[in-house]
């Protein structure tokens, strides 16, 4: 009985070793791994990443991780424009399927998906902020974006009539939703700015446009979109998306 007794003390040790070891060993990876997402990516301040899992040393020993968190608190994405960027607020990212190459210099996930948000004051910047004319004598600008509830975004135009000097600011409630990659705004229904005759397409080139968001890490891309208190969010996903290397 002694003899079991001290197995079982042993066991109980070794087991207790084997849990700090393999703890220490993935709050190392996990630094490791953000710090060459950093260098891979270009980012301003260095990511959060969680590998989830226990234990992650026959994980390792298998030569892939089950699941993978990413969170980048600012990313600046490509607008498709030379030299414009957008910067996407919490972009999470769950990997599935981690599989790493022999000297751990590389690693890509089967699939993953995840979530960002783009401000309004971001999305405002797509817009057209410039007066344009929509009749004679008559412009019109964006002014502002907003929530406009049940998943709408409310578009502020401001219109102009320059032969009354008469300025009148409408609001519109539009639709989001992902075209090509491209997050897009479409009025439900036009403005009435003063009494001119409006034409459809040229008060659409101000209430209606799309944001590219390109160059997310790792490849993954746009999936869906809707408007929120704060800003647009959008859904992301990939596959086979290149986590460093």
């Amino acid at each position: 009985m002694r003899a079991l007794r001290i197995l079982l003390i042993i066991a109980v040790i070794l087991g207790g070793l084997f849990v700090i070891v393999d703890r220490v060993a993935v709050h190392f990876a996990e630094g490791e791994a953000a710090d060459k997402l950093k260098a891979t990516e270009n980012l301003a301040s260095t990511p959060d990443v969680n590998i989830k899992g226990f234990p992650f040393l026959t994980q390792v020993a298998g030569g892939s991780l089950d699941d993978v968190e990413v969170s980048i608190e600012d990313y600046e994405a490509a607008t498709g424009k030379a030299g414009r960027t957008i910067r996407i607020d919490d972009l999470k990212a769950d990997m599935k399927g981690v599989e790493f190459s022999g000297d751990y210099s590389s690693a890509t996930a089967a699939t993953a998906t995840g979530t960002a948000t783009v401000s309004y004051a971001e999305l405002l910047k797509t817009a057209k902020s410039e007066p344009t004319e929509v009749a004679p004598g008559v412009t019109a600008r964006v002014v502002g974006l907003s929530d406009g509830g049940n998943g709408k975004i409310k578009v502020a135009v401001e219109g102009t009539v320059s032969s009354l000097g008469l300025k009148q600011t409408v609001s519109v409630l539009s639709s989001v939703s992902v075209v090509n990659n491209k997050v897009e705004v479409h009025a439900d229904s036009l403005p009435k700015l003063g009494a001119a005759a409006l034409a459809e397409d040229r008060v659409r080139e101000i209430t209606d446009f799309q944001q590219a968001i390109d160059q997310l890490p790792g490849g993954i891309k746009l999936d869906k979109v809707q408007a929120a208190p704060d800003g647009v969010e959008i859904s992301v996903k990939g596959t086979d998306v290149k986590l460093a290397g």
